[in-house]
């Protein structure tokens, strides 16, 4: 965080002061590269790669003849950050060819002098230290450079500049070092005030013009650096990729019919052409270290990676377009992304940097940005504000997107008076909320990528600077576009928690039953029951489709489809279009895609859409409809349609977008399309901006989800018994146990001798684990339950103090957590903690009384406390008398009451804040009584009104209007109010006997 300019920003001050290179020298990286050689083009610049180098005291700015020197580059940068023994002399004296050598630090430049002259230059910059270069220059005989140390353009960009350091340094501005910062000189001169800085040394200005039009500026990264796998030829490779093709065709397929066949063949020849078959063996070979995968992304339209295993979903039966992963006219590396169980994914990356070696393997960076909300807060804490007042005002911000947006017209000092008046934000805020404008965006460090991997058949710190991770993994500097655009292939091995809950409910289903599931053969997508079960929208819990925007979507499209369209209706590939519809910015398509699987008549905007788009209703729902629509309406080519939709997917697009916009309208009034249509189609198209699915990735998510949707229909308990288990859900544990309520399952407490760690389902029954209690440490619950294994069930308190020896801080937690009920006899909770109590005492006394049981109120609060929910009652039970004197319905009679205006009592479980059209923010809730779920919605004017009560695992009042819509019930919120804060008991409650 040093720089303030964005490379757009620099690149055009650059370009305006009619210079013809710029080298960009990110501090001991290469962070920006590949962005900046792209935008530098575009502006009519020569780039030039270069970096500073700084470690301790010693500084030089490296810049890159030629190929052999950006190498180099990359290898002294990897050494600065990797190599614990990091010497920078002895570094850059090792690797220096091919570079230009800038440096003012006198101990170095006289060390690398003695190794050679060559490319070793004296750095001049205007400032206090510039006559003591000048002198070193004379004194070594070596040249002089002219560089400006531009870390700002203007200088009166230099507050942001400090206000950077301070956030690096996690400082304030009071407190801020001026060593922490540049000059105030160090703006970017142009060459004529450069030159005035320094007139006794005119040569060192004609010396920064000879670097640069030395320096190589024709930088091509389109190359793809593929793995190898094993080191074998290229022949050998492909004959084992068509070998292990065609073994798995005959396991998925038996017999091949010649349409398999046939793709086979052509699959091949297009990998083959390509040079790709050492990816997909090396994808193979890391895939075949787990029993249950998901191969997502546009490779589930591969027959080649449906054969290996890679993906699951048969690309015939699905009709899924080969085209959209690999064509002969593609030119960036193909992207295989794989799902592991979220807690299996550390052993495969462990395996994947052992078998292949560090040397040759790396993760993919985030870069890491200061976003809106974390430049509020970051600049806040600059300027010492108190933590409580910056978390009140950002929690405040959030939920007024209204005011997120400086709006057209508006200066950004404007918006920010604007805010601070509507709010009542006392000063510094709004110079704090005008910096976090400025601010927005600017990179401030890196961290890892999911799950992107780097595999390079050679080292790969001679592709790109190398860095540690704070988990210990290599990290390269690049996140994932301009290490896509570098040509560096990514392989995303990703966590999943539902491929967990898959594996873990399947194994309770072979433990309960003795019924063995296949996970690699099973497909469910045709039993009756589960279709069903998707059908009525009860897919909580179920990978992907268990948002309340899915269920109700799912809700509105079979509840009022017409009984001859539903007999006929895929389930599977109509929920294929459901998980890709439900994006953003796509609501309103979503709606029109219900209406006409209805049966709805439509007068499509053109009749090439309803041709190009035959399967989605004339619809577009998958990325591939952007490049059908492109090539049909906008005369695009496939490679032109392809690029529109990567374009869209990405970061800093505005000017490919424009360019794109501009081709399409013009394609498409040459077919005479209407000026009207084209906008409307234009922006359906932008509706893909930033988030969407192709419908190979849609298709193998949909094939989790009716694995997981099978599950909850035929082995209920097993399966939310797996949900709650490896958390992470969209929703809490309580959410599930209530859905496993009204599922008819049973929810039994943490018991002694019948948990285990985990939740463990069987029949009707679910048992809560000992995970639950807040407090309890693992290891404690491992040794309880391998002790109950061996010798079995635990008799009494003072036999799980004989046999376990536990803390005993500890064996009240599992006390006050009913655990010990089964084996108390007479004693209550109270008369077991006082015999914890006395087994402490140095002389126990001779006699313990019996206290009377806790009463039901303290224990439903120390469930509360311990598992942040009430266990054996509804959070609602906890106001029966609140609620007698409030007049109600419930949410089951909701649809009873359609048009008219009710109020219902509802413990929020999820909120989803919106923006509309005008940028107004709203909000979809999902709440739930002692009889159900129900969603209701916050429109604007409400929403501003009651924003500030809303808190999920609260209970409040809620009334409006109960409308239908495609056959489903919500309700449009008028009033709303908290039931009572003051009688909710806290979590945080002191638990006294």
């Amino acid at each position: 965080m040093w720089g303030v300019p964005t490379v757009e920003a620099l690149c055009q001050a650059v370009k305006d002061q009619g210079q013809e290179y710029l080298a960009l020298t990110d501090t001991n990286g290469l962070y920006g590269t590949i962005r900046f050689l792209k935008v530098a083009r575009e502006h009519g610049l020569k780039p030039i790669i270069g970096a500073e180098l700084v470690s301790g005291q010693h500084r030089a700015v490296l810049l890159a003849k030629n190929p052999t020197g950006y190498a180099n580059l990359c290898l002294i940068l990897s050494a600065r950050h990797c190599d614990a023994s990091f010497n920078v002399i002895q570094t850059v004296a090792q690797h220096r060819t091919g570079l230009f050598i800038l440096s003012d630090d006198p101990i170095a430049v006289t060390a690398w002098q003695t190794e050679s002259e060559a490319d070793l230059y004296v750095e001049l910059t205007p400032g206090p230290a510039l006559q003591d270069a000048v002198e070193l220059s004379r004194r070594l005989r070596l040249p002089p450079v002219a560089t400006t140390r531009a870390a700002f353009i203007h200088l009166t960009d230099y507050q942001a500049h400090q206000l950077l350091r301070a956030i690096a340094e996690n400082t304030t501005l009071s407190r801020l070092k001026p060593d922490h910062c540049a000059l105030p000189s160090h703006w970017l001169m142009p060459e004529s005030v450069l030159a005035r800085h320094l007139p006794h040394v005119p040569e060192a200005v004609a010396n920064t013009r000879s670097i640069a039009e030395q320096c190589y500026t024709e930088w091509d990264f389109k190359q793809t650096i593929f793995p190898s796998f094993r080191q074998l030829s290229c022949e050998a490779t492909f004959e084992t990729l068509q070998r292990k093709t065609y073994e798995g065709a005959i396991w998925r397929y038996g017999v091949l019919s010649t349409a398999v066949r046939q793709r086979i063949k052509k699959e091949l020849a297009v990998i083959c052409e390509k040079g790709y078959a050492d990816y997909f063996l090396v994808v193979d070979e890391i895939v075949s270290q787990a029993p249950r995968t998901c191969g997502r992304g546009s490779a589930a339209a591969s027959i080649v990676s449906y054969c290996l295993g890679i993906t699951h979903v048969d690309p015939i039966r699905h009709n899924l377009l080969f085209e959209r992963f690999l064509n002969p006219g593609r030119h960036d590396p193909p992207d295989i992304d794989i799902d592991f169980p979220w807690d299996e994914r550390p052993k495969i990356l462990e395996w994947v940097f052992a078998h292949y070696g560090q040397q040759h393997a790396a993760m993919v960076a985030n870069q890491n940005t200061l976003a809106s909300r974390a430049a509020l807060r970051e600049i806040a804490k600059v300027y010492g504000l108190p933590a409580g007042e910056i978390g009140k005002a950002l929690n405040f911000l959030q939920r007024r997107a209204d005011f997120v947006d400086v709006q057209p017209g508006k200066t950004v000092q404007d918006w920010a008076g604007d805010v601070c008046r509507a709010l009542n934000f006392r000063n510094p805020w709004p110079e704090i909320l005008y910096w976090s404008i400025q601010l927005d965006g600017h990179f401030r460090n890196l961290g890892l990528h999911p799950g992107g991997v780097v595999l390079v058949p050679d080292e790969i710190r001679r592709y790109v600077p190398v860095e540690i991770s704070a988990s210990g993994l290599p990290v390269i500097q690049w996140e994932k576009d301009q290490t896509e655009e570098a040509g560096l292939v990514k392989i995303d091995l990703l966590g999943n928690r539902s491929l967990a809950v898959i594996r873990d409910a399947i194994a309770a289903v072979a433990r309960n039953t003795g019924h063995v599931i296949d996970y690699a053969t099973w497909d469910p997508i045709t039993d009756p029951a589960t279709n069903d079960l998707i059908r009525r929208g009860e897919t909580m819990g179920c990978f992907y489709v268990e948002s309340p925007a899915t269920r109700l979507l799912l809700k509105k499209l079979w509840a009022g489809m017409p009984p001859a369209g539903r007999a006929m209706a895929n389930v599977f590939e109509y929920l294929v279009v459901v998980s890709s519809i439900i994006r953003p910015a796509a609501n309103v398509y979503a709606d029109e895609f219900v209406r006409r699987a209805h049966g709805y008549r439509h007068r499509p905007l053109h009749p090439l859409l309803d041709e190009v788009l035959a399967e989605t209703h004339g619809i577009m729902v998958y990325q591939e409809d952007v490049m059908k629509v492109a090539v049909a309406l906008g005369g695009f080519s496939v490679e032109d349609g392809d690029q529109l939709r990567k374009v869209l997917s990405k970061k800093h697009k505005e000017r490919q977008l424009r360019d794109y916009q501009r081709q399409f309208y013009q394609g498409a009034m040459a077919r005479g399309v209407e000026y009207r249509v084209i906008d409307v189609i234009w922006a359906m198209i932008m509706s893909f901006s930033g988030y969407s699915f192709c419908k190979p990735h849609s298709a193998s998510y949909a094939q989790v989800s009716f694995k997981s949707a099978y599950l909850r229909a035929h082995y209920p308990a097993e399966f939310i018994a797996a949900v709650v288990s490896n958390q992470g859900g969209y929703y809490s544990a309580f959410t599930y146990l209530s859905e496993g309520r009204r599922m008819g399952l049973t929810i039994l407490p943490p018991d002694i001798n019948a948990s285990v760690w985990a939740y463990t389902g069987s029949g009707i029954t679910v048992q809560v684990g000992l995970m639950q209690i807040k407090g309890l440490q693992e290891d404690l619950a491992t040794q309880l339950i391998a002790e109950r294994e061996a010798n079995g069930p635990y008799r009494s308190l003072s036999d799980v103090l004989h046999r376990i020896k536990p803390d005993i801080t500890q064996v009240k937690l599992l006390i006050k957590a009913g655990c010990l009920d089964s084996i108390a006899g007479e004693l209550t909770r109270p008369a077991l903690l006082w015999r914890v109590f006395a087994a402490q005492a140095t002389k126990p006394p001779s006699s313990i009384p019996i206290p009377a049981e806790y009463s039901a109120q303290k224990k439903r609060r120390h469930e509360l406390t311990l598992f942040g929910f009430p266990l054996h009652c509804h959070p609602l039970d906890l106001f029966t008398e609140a609620l007698a004197a409030i007049p109600h319905i419930l949410a089951k009679d909701l649809n009873q009451y359609v048009g008219k205006e009710v109020t219902l009592i509802g413990w929020l479980l999820t909120e989803k804040i919106v923006s509309t059209n005008k940028g107004e923010p709203m909000e979809f809730m999902t709440l739930e009584d002692q009889t159900g779920m129900y969603d209701a919605t916050l429109f604007p004017n409400t929403y501003r009104q009651y924003c500030h009560l809303l808190a999920t695992n609260q209970a409040y009042v809620v009334t409006g209007l109960v409308e239908t819509h495609f056959s489903t019930v919500s309700v449009t919120v008028r009033a709303l109010r908290l039931l009572s804060t003051h009688e909710v008991p806290t979590p945080v409650e002191e638990m006294s006997a």
